[in-house]
């Protein structure tokens, strides 16, 4: 296992990058603690498998370093840095039986026949391809071939760390709740450092401790899936994160608060004071559905809202509402009055969450 630093990191494929645009990577300092098991989170093009390539070896990156255990890998080969990769479709010796294809990595370091025997069985009984052991691998399905290439990478446990990148893609929906989990014991049982490559914030919860979140060439974010649901870092984590995301809203500020399409919320002293001390004119505010608060009734702390309609998905309900022009959303609970036509809604102070610049006032948490 391996403590994986990366220092002043970026990386463009222009011969001759000019701005941030031109990095696929842009410059960062970031560090995977060793044995923890992390996500590395965003859509597709924000740069998670060119990070994941410069740190297996595949790709060199233009400007930094890569550190394994405060050792500088950036001139290393991918076998030379002891890193097992899982890549997005399988990759495995079809003319092999599935037994060879688990022990190879094994035998390509000269592991004891004895022990290579008895860690390619205990592999496959974690990922239930006991009874394949002795098929050719060609004859299997694309499930079977990818679980084959997931072992291929969990067999050696002398490993610095495995890479996942996407290798659940080509996986049948109803195995994917079940390899997650599979996963995250070989995690606990054999405490290697691994970073999973995801477009799926359900497949990066479910596996990691912490995840990073990536946006446009950058982490913008790096915490437990809680802190990424409570309190995001930048907008796109709170757009990114949750179902639905995150309700955004550029706002100017005014004597008392902030005000859009003629709705003013008030803010609280201190946060408004640090505000007008900004610069910058691109102030948003947010909060999560699931944080507004819908009143049963009028009162003096709620504001009124059109309900444009209400989603029923069983055991809540999510309600779409104009305020000020700008369209929201409210969780409301299973057993919650449902509004017909207007609303009252707040938003509590704990849970309004300002950004400027797209990235959280520092101290607003």
């Amino acid at each position: 296992m391996a403590e994986i630093r990366l220092s002043q990191l970026a990386h463009s494929y222009a011969p001759a990058p000019q701005s941030d645009e031109d990095y696929a990577i842009r410059r960062m300092d970031h560090i995977w603690e060793q044995g923890g098991a992390f996500a590395l989170l965003g859509p597709s093009g924000c740069g998670k498998s060119t990070l994941l390539n410069i740190i297996s070896g595949l790709l060199a990156p233009s400007d930094g370093d890569v550190l394994f255990d405060g050792k500088r890998v950036n001139t290393l080969p991918p076998e030379a840095r002891n890193i097992a990769q899982v890549f997005q479709f399988p990759v495995i010796y079809d003319t092999m039986t599935v037994f060879d294809n688990l022990a190879f990595p094994l035998r390509n370091v000269k592991t004891p026949e004895h022990k290579v025997k008895s860690k390619v069985h205990e592999i496959a009984s974690i990922l239930d391809l006991t009874p394949l052991l002795d098929k050719k691998a060609k004859g299997l399905t694309a499930d079977e071939k990818q679980k084959v290439s997931m072992g291929r990478g969990l067999v050696r446990d002398d490993v610095s760390a495995i890479l996942f990148d996407e290798p659940l893609t080509v996986i049948d929906p109803h195995l994917k709740w079940k390899l997650r989990r599979k996963l995250k014991q070989i995690h606990e049982q054999f405490n290697i450092t691994m970073v999973y490559v995801t477009h799926d914030q359900l497949e990066a919860s479910t596996f990691a401790d912490k995840i990073a979140v990536m946006y446009e060439g950058q982490i913008v974010q790096f915490g437990t899936p809680r802190d990424l649901f409570e309190a995001p870092n930048h907008t796109f984590v709170g757009f990114f994160i949750g179902s639905p995301g995150m309700n955004l809203v550029s706002v100017e500020l005014t004597e008392h608060g902030a005000t859009f399409g003629g709705v003013e919320l008030p803010l609280r002293p201190k946060l408004l004071e640090r505000l007008k001390q900004v610069r910058s004119s691109n102030i948003k505010l947010g909060i999560r559905p699931e944080f507004v608060h819908v009143w049963d009734e009028a009162n003096d702390e709620a504001m009124q809202v059109n309900v444009r309609f209400v989603e029923d998905l069983g055991t809540y309900k999510i309600m779409t509402f104009y305020l000020g022009g700008v369209e929201m959303k409210a969780r409301l609970q299973e057993d919650q009055k449902v509004p017909q036509g207007v609303a009252f809604i707040s938003f509590p102070d704990q849970w309004l969450k300002v950004y400027v610049d797209e990235f959280l006032l520092e101290g607003d948490q």
